[in-house]
Order: structure tokens, then sequence, then C-alpha cells
């Protein structure tokens, strides 16, 4: 199901230039923020969750997760050079899976790894608040990652798309309306991270048997629906 060739291409295509520099961008104004934080107000737990919640989690993850979904299809699909992989011997399903795996491991590296370091400049771990944050963005990444791979295959604007999703739905709406917080991955991924931070320093509204559920249910779905969508598409680039 993975293909080393095609992961190669997709992770060439990801690191280029102008996305590496919005890539890196993300993280160092993460570390920049958690810094004057810690400067001005010491170090808090609450202060340290509400960066990590409100920034990390709600703005920078799902951000990195349209970069990295989007980008690692949806170029070669706008621009046609898609025809030239689709020739190869290489099932279809597999290019997906692939190029999942390229996005997760992306999205992961350029989210988790600053979470984590934002938290420890924050606080020092305090309530295990930078796990709990670590680990949500490692769980949120998978997510966005299928969503937004799923998003660069069935439309030409799916960055404008994605970037109305994890800026408006995840940011916005994810966090101040009631009713939209259960259809939000940021609130499932805080589900997993208030079972590991401390009790009553991180809260999702939703439960955590319910967000494990429905983290499996979009990350396969939308999988499995690129993959259908890919088989569908024909070397002449139409449908």
């Amino acid at each position: 199901m993975y293909n080393p060739t095609v992961a190669r291409l997709t992770y060439r295509a990801l690191l280029g230039r102008r996305r590496a520099l919005i890539l890196f961008a993300l993280p160092a104004l993460l570390l920049l923020i958690a810094a004057a934080v810690r400067m001005f107000t010491g170090a808090d737990d609450q202060v340290a969750a509400d960066v990590l919640g409100g920034f990390a989690l709600a703005t920078m993850v799902p951000l990195i997760g349209v970069i990295a979904g989007t980008g690692a299809i949806g170029p070669e699909i706008d621009d046609g050079s898609i025809v030239y992989l689709l020739a190869k011997p290489v099932k279809r399903p597999t290019i997906i899976f692939t190029k999942l795996i390229v996005a997760i491991a992306v999205t992961m590296a350029f989210s988790a790894i600053p979470t984590f370091i934002a938290g420890l400049i924050l606080n020092g771990n305090g309530q295990q608040i930078a796990i709990a944050y670590t680990v949500a963005a490692l769980v949120a990444s998978i997510a966005y990652s299928a969503l937004f791979l799923l998003l660069g295959t069935v439309s030409r604007h799916a960055v404008v798309f994605g970037l109305v999703y994890a800026l408006v739905w995840e940011s916005l709406f994810g966090s101040l309306v009631p009713g939209a917080r259960t259809l939000s991955v940021q609130q499932w991924a805080l589900a997993l991270a208030e079972r590991i931070g401390a009790e009553g320093a991180i809260a999702s509204d939703v439960g955590l048997p319910a967000a494990a559920i429905l983290l499996a249910a979009v990350t396969a779905g939308a999988t499995w629906y690129a993959g259908q969508k890919l088989r569908r598409l024909t070397l002449a680039g139409d449908e």
C-alpha cells in the first residue's frame, strides 16, 4: 500500500521553498508567542493551556494540515502532472495512501514538535499540559491530513476551502459556538488531551469514546473517498 517513489516525489513537492517557508513560519510564530508570554506572565498553567489550545491546536495545526494535505496532491491535479503518475503501474488507492502518510508525517513534524516545545517554554509541562496538547496535535494531524487530502482531490480550490474551514470553522465556530464544537476535529483531539492532562486543566465538549469514533470515521472515510475519486480520474484529467 505504500510506494516509496510516490512518497519521495510528494515530500519534494511539500518541502519546496515556498511551502517550506510557510511551514516553518507558523511554528516559529508559536514559539515566539510562547517565549513572550512566559517572559511577561511567568509559568502559568491556565495561560499555557490558553496559548496551546487557542493558537497551536485551533489555528496552527489545521493550517499546517491545509498546506500538507492539499499540497500532497492538489497541485498535481491542477497542473495536469497527475497524469504521469496515473500512467505508472501503481494502484490509485496506493497513491492516496502514500500521499496521506506523507501529509500526516509533515503535519505532525511541523505541529506536534513545536507544540511540545512551546508547552515546555510556557510552564515546563506543568499538569502534563505540554504532553496533552502534543498528543492532541498528533491525533488532529491525522484527521486534518485526510480531510484536506480529500479536499485536494475533489476541488481545484482546495486551499481556499481549506483555509475557510481552518480559520472560520475550527478557529472561530469550533471555539465559540457550542453546537459546532461537536463537529470539530479540534474538540475531538481535545478529548484525548483532557484525559492526559491533570484534572480540570483541559476541557472538551466531546466525550473521549465519541471523539475516538469520530476521528477514526472521518480519517477512514475521507481516505476511502479520496481513493475513489482518484480511481475515477482519467488520464485526460476529466471525470
